[in-house]
């Protein structure tokens, strides 16, 4: 009877969802009386629906994950611990293995075989966190052949290509065809960037050879030289994936891919660009996962995170964070937003481009093609009924004039300025055209921030500060405090360091606040009230984490100048 429920309520979710009608429905049912294959395999048997509608449909009556196994780019570590012959016995097959959570993500055709997971869970020690993900069946045996038959570490494929020749034709004709090494290199080479949190992938030509850069932690890292003959078919490779000209190699050009790595979803964005030595390919890793995190997780001072707080009560005015490119600025901005991200709440935004496609959040990707701008954008925003706006940045007299009407007209207005402290938002945005009768009363608050490399937890080392690190933090003669310095070890790659953290000045703007800004005060004048209000600046801040042990000297110096604390 339970069973019958259940295909029932299989079959009713995809007639409501227009997969199938009544009709096929029924033809599936009385067959079933038959043959007595599941229903959904039945679906697919008859023609009504493919394995990817019955496998998403069966997801959502169960309330699980699904996978589209098409687009998943082999684990080689996690293939390693779980051996081909108990893959095919069991139907199931490592999509992902994590080492620092001690989790593997597991694809399965029926994810409530409890037999085929405590097998799996006592063959990798029990000691491993199984996240099983609904895969459609026909997919999940094809992909089993695919991923188990061939060389998939990097060096392996690469022995493979130096044994062979590498054919053009069909890797431009078939993106996914593992017969083909190359297209497992790159696929290799993405999965090995986004296990070791690398933000953008770099591949640059020179004369004689190939380097391979990842940008990890704010820092490029060389990882790999391949000789020349490789960028060829690598370069024809990531152009098929992400929808490029392959024959164009004079002009720049943009794409974007989407891939399944490490069990979850990744987006990447992808230029090209023609140097002296061949073409140039940058991809910036998009992973929604890490890059929007509620607020709490931000690693924030609770002093720092109260004033956030205080500055989003506020209904109406803008709300302002500025740094350098590269300092997470949109990191914050998105936080912010799923914080008020609910159904009572209509936020729109205007994004050059929208980075991270989030539910409920109405987005606009501000680009030529569509005849948006930021000015005019805004202006058709406010005839949406919104109560938030995300304004990519302001960059323009048009931009920040309409930004200002929005903040003016009763909206929360959120946006990014290029500036180097929160203070110097007032004379960017005169500079810009925005006079200071309009900026008091409107600005809820400025964020500066500057991102930090934090030290790896478990090779730091004590160090006693020298005359020059005791003046730039100001520690008096009998204070003996101690402070950490980097090393180096196997879990942050010999780096000293694992992970960022912001470092924040926020700047939250009252009436006293607003008095000066209209009588066009001096900036030292507007600093002297914020200190005086407890304005924390951002060297004050980057002082407090170097002495909490979060990170060192250099660090802070690398993104903020400290010099001017030196006294004597």
């Amino acid at each position: 009877m339970a069973e019958q429920l259940r295909k029932l309520r299989l079959g009713e979710l995809m007639i409501q969802q227009g997969l199938i009608s009544q009709d096929q429905l029924r033809i599936a049912l009385t067959e079933q009386e038959h043959n007595y294959l599941p229903l959904g395999r039945q679906l697919v048997r008859l023609g009504f629906a493919t394995e990817t509608m019955v496998r998403d449909a069966v997801a959502h009556t169960i309330g699980t994950d699904s996978i589209d196994l098409s687009t998943v780019v082999a684990d080689a570590e996690a293939l390693q611990m779980v051996p081909q012959d108990f893959s095919r016995r069991y139907h199931l097959l490592p999509v992902a293995y994590d080492d620092a959570t001690k989790s593997m993500v597991v694809a399965m055709a029926d994810i409530f075989n409890v037999v085929a997971l405590d097998q799996l869970r006592a063959m990798l020690g029990g000691q491993i966190q199984l996240k099983p993900v609904l895969a459609a069946e026909a997919q999940l045996e094809e992909v089993i052949d695919q991923f188990y038959g061939y060389a998939l570490s990097v060096d392996g494929i690469l022995r493979e290509i130096e044994t062979g020749e590498i054919d053009y034709r069909s890797l431009a004709a078939d993106g996914n065809k593992y017969t083909q090494p190359m297209v497992r290199l790159v696929g290799a080479l993405l999965m090995d960037a986004v296990k070791r949190g690398a933000s953008d992938i770099h591949f640059e030509p020179e004369f004689s050879f190939l380097r391979i850069r990842y940008r990890i932690d704010g820092v490029l890292q060389q990882v790999r030289s391949l000789h020349k003959s490789y960028w060829g078919g690598v370069a024809v490779r990531l152009k098929v994936m992400s929808s490029l000209d392959i024959a164009e190699t004079r002009a720049p050009q943009d794409g974007r891919l989407n891939m399944h790595l490490c069990g979850r979803p990744i987006d990447f964005r992808v230029s090209t660009h023609p140097t002296i030595h061949g073409e140039n390919i940058v991809l910036r890793v998009l992973d929604r996962e890490k890059s929007i995190i509620p607020m709490e997780r931000m690693g924030l001072r609770p002093s720092v995170l109260n004033e956030l707080h205080l500055m989003m009560t506020r209904p109406e005015g803008i709300l302002i964070v500025t740094g350098p490119t590269g300092s997470g600025k949109t990191t914050t901005l998105y936080s912010l937003l799923s914080h008020q991200n609910t159904e009572a709440v209509n936020i729109m935004t205007l994004e050059d481009p929208v980075e991270y496609p989030v539910t409920m959040m109405r987005q606009t990707s501000v680009a030529e093609v569509n005849k948006v701008d930021f000015a005019n954008g805004i202006r058709s925003i406010m005839r949406q009924d919104p109560d938030i706006i995300l304004v990519g940045e302001i960059r323009d007299a048009d931009t920040a004039t309409m930004a200002f009407r929005a903040a003016m007209t009763g909206h929360q207005v959120f946006s990014t300025l290029h500036t180097n402290s929160a203070l110097g938002a007032f004379p960017r945005l005169t500079d810009i055209g925005i006079l200071p009768d309009i900026m008091a009363g409107n600005i809820i608050g400025v964020v500066a921030q500057r991102l930090v490399r934090v030290l790896c937890p478990h090779c730091k080392v004590q160090h006693t500060p020298d005359a020059l690190e005791r003046k730039i933090l100001r520690l008096k003669a009998d204070d003996e405090s101690q402070i950490y310095e980097p090393k180096g070890c196997k879990r942050c790659n010999q780096n000293g360091y694992h992970g960022r953290m912001a470092i924040m000045e926020l700047l939250r703007i009252d009436s006293d606040m607003d008095a000066l800004i209209s009588r066009r005060a001096h900036l030292d004048e507007l600093q002297k009230m914020a200190l005086d209000k407890g304005f924390i600046t951002l060297a004050e801040d980057g002082v407090r984490r170097i002495l909490d042990g979060y990170t060192s000297v250099s660090e802070v110096m690398r993104v903020i100048d400290l010099t001017s604390r030196i006294s004597g």
